[in-house]
């Protein structure tokens, strides 16, 4: 059986990586992990990894830093960043290296299974489906733009038109219903 996408896992604590690798496993998907980021790297090059998920405190080289050599060497692999360090400084400079995602320790399998879903399908949208993604990605065309723009100011006028509308047409149809039932009554009574 082909495994559903080759994922590495980076952390020092080696537990943490039996997780990634039960949990991730039993959803098909081939596991490696690494103890830390020269590991890490080393592996990264001698394979080809299709996620890869890092804790940032590890002895030597830091989370960010991995995820900054991995997306320099392959920009197309999503990096997802796991810690119990989440602070807004972390995230910001998660953030700026191009990380997928910035998860916090605890991990529940749940939560790991819905982020492996969520990146592994916008990478086979990506891949497999290329036109679609440009679609998706792509800015709208002037031309619709400027519609929509005109649509947004000219609805308050349009919903004015059918406001001021109304009561004539209501008038107009209680008119018409009286009519067609004085005329009705007076053909019965002959």
């Amino acid at each position: 059986m082909q495994a559903l996408a080759k994922v590495l896992v980076v952390d020092d604590d080696a537990v943490v990586g039996q997780s990634f690798d039960r949990v991730l496993s039993e959803k098909g998907y081939a596991v490696s992990t690494a103890m830390n980021g020269h590991e890490a790297l080393n592996k990264f090059s001698g394979g080809k990894h299709d996620v890869v998920f890092t804790d940032i405190k590890m002895p030597g080289m830091d989370g960010i830093e991995v995820a900054q050599r991995i997306k320099a060497k392959s920009p197309w692999t999503p990096v997802v960043v796991v810690t119990g360090y989440g602070t807004p400084a972390n995230e910001a400079a998660a953030a700026a290296v191009g990380v997928a995602d910035f998860l916090h320790k605890p991990l529940l399998p749940g939560a790991l299974e819905e982020v492996m879903e969520r990146i592994t399908r916008k990478s086979i949208i990506e891949e497999k489906v290329p036109e679609v993604a440009e679609e998706a990605s792509a800015p709208r065309s002037i031309g619709r733009t400027l519609k929509n723009i005109g649509l947004f100011f000219a609805s308050p006028f349009i919903g004015l038109a059918y406001f001021m509308a109304f009561p004539f047409i209501g008038l107009g149809m209680l008119a018409w219903y009286g009519f067609q039932a004085l005329t009705g009554r007076s053909v019965s009574e002959k």
